[in-house]
């Protein structure tokens, strides 16, 4: 700092011109006076005291100048350093300054100040710290808005979200309309504006792609003034999945159960009522509600079996599995079937070791029994059906492949990744003759493959016949 810019400086200069005037004026009052009373060689000593007192005077406050700089200034300049350094972040800056006085005190209260403002500081960034390791260990999506719609903040959920969703057109073509294309601000747009409006919170269920989004936006208020908002975005596609498939499986138990009830108690009646008018009638009756009766007890058993594997209290059995003679067992079993359906049924073993070391032959067989038995209720008498083991590569390591090929009437292909879901057939007139399943025989199957971690997959062509592979680790 400059020296005569600054207090002590300006200080000095005042109290030097001070004496410098009070020295004037005594010189030009009473030299005169002291040659006019005085004689001439004691006043010639009396000018040279005069002298050394203005010397000894100027040189006086020159040492209070420089008293005053060391007591003053420099405190002074120790503590506009120090603020200085606040200013730019060093917060754990701190004056030594030992006084009693008022510059002393003014240090004092400075370090408090300072020590402060450095928990203040470290407080709010733990806040922050905090606040961001919330936002993100979330898995919902967080985006913070500006009072103009401008996004501020965003979370690692959040920004995938605003990644993904560019460029989104309304599309009417989509069940109930949806945000079609590759986002954000555009699906919450209305959204935005309503809770801007409002002040208050705002929820909507937005349909993008062929995803279902749950959003939640807030206000956010600094001094009663509407800074902006925060949306939430959850993605409940899968909860929206697990309620239609819930109304669904309730409706097609109904379904299925009401069919069989309905005939038993139909023909039930019928007896009670004596409308039989021969006792072959009253038999026919009775194998009527007897096997009904059958298939509301197939029908109960596949669904306890099935709740039991996808809660994964179904254990396996495991022990080393011939697959070839697991084929073989199979193929006899449905051989008097394709007698009487007339239908040409095959066996070929594509490989001499066909050995599965850890399997449950049973659900295996149950596997097998599934897809033929599937198989045979949509293949025409005169057409092939064929079951075919072979023993493949399955990415480092070896598996056996089954397959079980028809030429039934075929899948259509929109309806072909829906297969495995439970009550597929339901809403599909496609078997053939009075003979039906249960309609959970698939997703059994998938189930059964999967609890071996192996993999199944199905191939259709529409009116030529289909064709399900599955594979079981070796």
């Amino acid at each position: 700092m400059n020296f005569w810019r600054s207090l002590v400086g300006k200080l000095w200069i005042t109290i030097t011109l001070l004496v410098a005037c009070v020295l004037l004026t005594l010189g030009l009052f009473l030299l005169p006076y002291i040659d006019t009373v005085f004689n001439s060689s004691n006043s010639g000593d009396i000018k040279r005291l005069f002298t050394y007192v203005s010397i000894i005077g100027f040189a006086m406050t020159t040492f209070f100048g420089l008293f005053l700089l060391t007591k003053i200034t420099q405190p002074m300049q120790q503590l506009i350093e120090a603020a200085n350094a606040i200013r730019k972040g060093k917060y754990d800056t701190r004056l030594n300054l030992v006084t009693s006085d008022e510059i002393g005190e003014l240090a004092n209260t400075f370090n408090h100040m300072a020590a402060e403002l450095e928990t203040t500081i470290r407080s709010l960034n733990h806040e922050k710290e905090h606040l961001s390791s919330v936002l993100r260990s979330m898995s919902d999506a967080v985006i913070t808005f500006d009072n103009k719609g401008d996004v501020i903040l965003a979370n690692p959920p959040g920004r995938q979200v605003m990644e993904t969703w560019q460029g989104l057109k309304w599309d009417t073509g989509q069940e109930g309309g949806g945000w079609a294309a590759e986002v954000i601000p555009e699906p919450l747009t209305a959204l935005f504006n309503k809770t801007m409006k409002d002040g208050r919170d705002q929820m909507a269920d937005l349909h993008v792609k062929h995803g279902v989004w749950e959003a939640h936006m807030a206000p956010l208020y600094s001094d009663d003034i509407n800074r902006g908002a925060v949306a939430v975005l959850r993605d409940i596609t899968e909860q929206v999945k697990l309620e239609k498939m819930r109304t669904d499986f309730i409706a097609n138990v109904s379904h299925e159960i009401r069919t069989p009830l309905s005939m038993m108690q139909g023909y039930s009646e019928a007896l009670l009522d004596g409308m039989a008018a021969s006792p072959e009638e009253s038999r026919e009756l009775i194998q009527v509600i007897h096997e009904e009766s059958l298939r509301m007890g197939r029908l109960v058993k596949d669904l306890l079996d099935l709740t039991r594997m996808e809660a994964g209290h179904a254990e396996l059995v495991l022990q080393s599995v011939d697959a070839g003679d697991l084929c073989d067992r199979v193929y006899r079993k449905f051989s008097v079937r394709a007698k009487e359906q007339d239908i040409e049924l095959l066996l070929r073993r594509n490989h001499a070791d066909l050995i599965i070391k850890a399997a449950d032959e049973d659900k295996l067989e149950q596997v097998l029994t599934n897809l033929l038995d599937n198989a045979f209720r949509h293949t025409p008498s005169g057409k092939q059906i064929e079951i075919s083991v072979d023993r493949i590569a399955l990415g480092a390591s070896e598996a056996v492949q089954f397959a079980v090929s028809d030429q039934g009437a075929g899948i259509p292909p929109d309806d072909v990744p829906f297969v495995f879901d439970r009550f597929y057939k339901a809403d599909k007139a496609r078997v053939r003759g009075e003979t039906v399943g249960t309609g959970i025989g698939l997703a059994i199957v998938k189930n059964i493959v999967e609890s071996h971690k192996g993999q199944i997959t199905v191939s259709s062509v529409e009116g030529e016949g289909t064709t399900f592979i599955f594979a079981i680790p070796a």
